[in-house]
């Protein structure tokens, strides 16, 4: 019988010769994907493109199928590299008015505050940060300002737009807060000229926007924020426009329940006494990703998720509802009801309706990548 290992080593050679030569293609790819993103920034063109990124995937998979290789693996390597590209392209952004315009942030040295004055400065403008420290220079900082952004925590918000000094009739007043009725109503009080509601739907700690979801509320003027909307898209971000009730109604659902579901179940969790190493070692990926999702929740700002969970009394109401249900299914569950539980499993289904194959394949695809990043 021939030694494995001396049949190996020439394949094994001939592998890391391919992966060799895939760096190499990698290198040569982020060389191209930089010079896109100068031409990019020359034109103002948006940093993500959803028409070419799919188009491009959808070629590269036809390719993989005629090649007989996993056009799914195609897909997951292309996005990856995608996504690496989205970041070098980053560095520098045009600037959608004029360079050195003036900007103030009020609260820019918070977490997200932060995070927009870096875009901002990357961008050409003069940006300024307006915090409690400096307030007695408030109107100084904010004279000739072409825009005003606020970025305060949800509690503070309304107040602080309210405490603000008189701005230039044609500054954008904006804001980032995740509640959009209370401040967009505050901010058309106290200024006259262009208002804008903004939400990020993401947090600081993300690496770039690109492909990252922005909440736009209209407030009045609309024309003369379109500079600030094309800044966004420059630096990739995709917006979607909701009136503030829209907005806020949507936003009980997506944020607050959520988060107040995954405190209920951490702090379950914590007074279980639960082993997490121990549940680790047991967990599929997807319990192991639900169980990552709700620890990102406690490594986090706990004063900013309980101004979210408070931000309205309807998120109670909407919450009560929910404890009903729980407790309807709950007695089905100590009843062994076993019909009752498959008649409310039907209600899913049909609410889900085609999404739920969708969901299934999608988080199918999330699973698989968690999987291949376990040690």
């Amino acid at each position: 019988m021939s030694d494995p290992m001396s049949a190996l080593l020439p394949l094994r050679q001939q592998i890391d010769e391919v992966d060799s030569q895939l760096v190499q293609l990698l290198a040569r790819r982020a060389q191209i994907t930089a010079q896109v993103g100068r031409v990019k920034q020359q034109h103002a063109l948006p940093l993500y493109v959803p028409e070419r990124e799919q188009a491009l995937i959808k070629a590269r998979r036809s390719e993989a199928q005629s090649a007989g290789v996993s056009a799914d693996l195609v897909e997951d390597v292309l996005r990856r590299v995608m996504r690496e590209s989205y970041q070098t392209q980053e560095a520098g952004f045009v600037c959608c008015r004029t360079p050195g315009d003036k900007i103030v942030v009020v609260g820019g040295a918070g977490a997200l505050g932060s995070r927009f004055v870096s875009l901002f400065r990357r961008s050409g403008y003069q940006v300024e940060v307006l915090e409690s420290d400096n307030q007695a220079q408030a109107e100084q900082l904010v004279s000739g300002a072409v825009l005003v952004l606020v970025a305060v925590p949800i509690a503070l918000t309304e107040q602080v737009i309210r405490q603000l000094p008189q701005l230039a009739p044609d500054a954008i007043l904006a804001d980032l807060t995740s509640t959009k009725t209370g401040p967009l109503q505050a901010m058309l009080e106290v200024h006259s000229g262009p208002v804008l509601g903004l939400h990020p739907m993401f947090g600081p700690d993300i690496s770039n926007i690109a492909k990252q979801v922005v909440v736009v509320t209209p407030g009045r003027q609309q024309g003369s924020c379109q500079w600030l909307l094309q800044q966004l898209r420059v630096w990739g971000a995709v917006l979607t426009e909701k009136t503030a009730k829209q907005h806020d109604e949507l936003m009980q659902l997506i944020q607050a329940m959520r988060h107040f579901s995954s405190l209920v179940y951490g702090v379950h969790l914590a007074e279980e006494q639960a082993d997490l190493q121990q549940l680790l070692e047991l967990s599929s990926p997807i319990y192991r990703l639900e169980l990552a999702m709700v620890g990102r929740l406690f490594a986090q700002n706990a004063e900013l998720y309980a101004d979210i969970m408070l931000s309205s009394a309807e998120v109670t109401l909407v919450l009560q509802r929910y404890q009903h249900r729980f407790n309807r299914l709950s007695h089905l569950l100590a009843a062994k009801d076993k019909v009752g539980l498959m008649a409310e499993f039907a209600k899913g289904q049909q609410f889900f309706g085609d999404l739920a194959a969708e969901f299934l394949q999608e988080s199918r695809q999330l699973l698989q990548k968690a999987a291949d990043g376990r040690s």
